[in-house]
């Protein structure tokens, strides 16, 4: 099994570049201004202009309008769009309509009930990504990229009929377990290979892809 790996919340061009050169298959960039990894469309479009086309673009939005969606594809031409907020099912077959681009949705998980809540989107969404939900009483808890594990048991054994990725405090000393447990064939890192939130280091983004691209051989 080749496990693919996506870092998100890229603001920079040594940790794009380090990204790239690391094996990354997914490069993503953040549109929601209450986070420290927020960047703008044209921000986006010239950080993405660094790395191959081999390199998937992820555009990631929280409950954007269609007119802030627009200026992000519009600038970024993304290859996925990463919806992370309450979409719904609905909110998904119009963003699909009205632009074409693959549609990736989060599945916040804290206990058993969540990861049923996939069947959802069934028939709108091309992958999905299950993420720690945070609590309520986290201060400042963002929707995504707080550094929070769920118990990844609760998704072990589970086969969505929709691809998806695994995301939630991982690191490059946990990872392989996660694969291991989850069977995970795709995982998510932001906070995890940050020195503080929004800052990105490079050696850690390289420690991260080397340890998940080892545990899926």
């Amino acid at each position: 099994m080749s496990v693919r790996v996506k870092i998100c919340g890229l603001s920079t061009p040594e940790t794009v570049r380090a990204a790239v050169d690391a094996g990354a298959d997914y490069l993503g960039f953040v549109f929601y201004a209450k986070s420290p990894r927020n960047v703008a469309p044209d921000q986006a479009a010239a950080l993405a202009r660094l790395a191959p086309a081999s390199c998937l673009k992820v555009a990631l939005t929280v409950d954007a309008s269609d007119a802030v969606i627009d200026g992000i594809m519009a600038a970024l031409k993304p290859d996925i769009l990463q919806l992370h907020g309450e979409e719904t099912p609905e909110r998904l077959v119009a963003l699909k309509r009205r632009h074409g681009v693959m549609l990736m949705k989060a599945i916040p998980v804290a206990g058993p009930e969540d990861p049923g809540r996939a069947a959802l989107y069934r028939n709108s969404a091309d992958l999905l990504l299950f993420d720690a939900k945070p609590p309520k009483s986290m201060p400042g808890a963002l929707p995504g990229g707080n550094g929070l594990v769920f118990d990844w048991t609760l998704i072990a054994g589970q086969k969505p009929e929709t691809p998806w990725m695994l995301s939630g405090g991982l690191t490059a000393e946990n990872v392989a377990e996660a694969i291991r447990v989850t069977g995970a064939e795709a995982v998510d890192v932001s906070s995890g290979v940050e020195d503080a939130p929004g800052r990105k280091n490079p050696e850690l983004i390289g420690r991260f892809v080397q340890a998940a691209k080892a545990a899926g051989n």
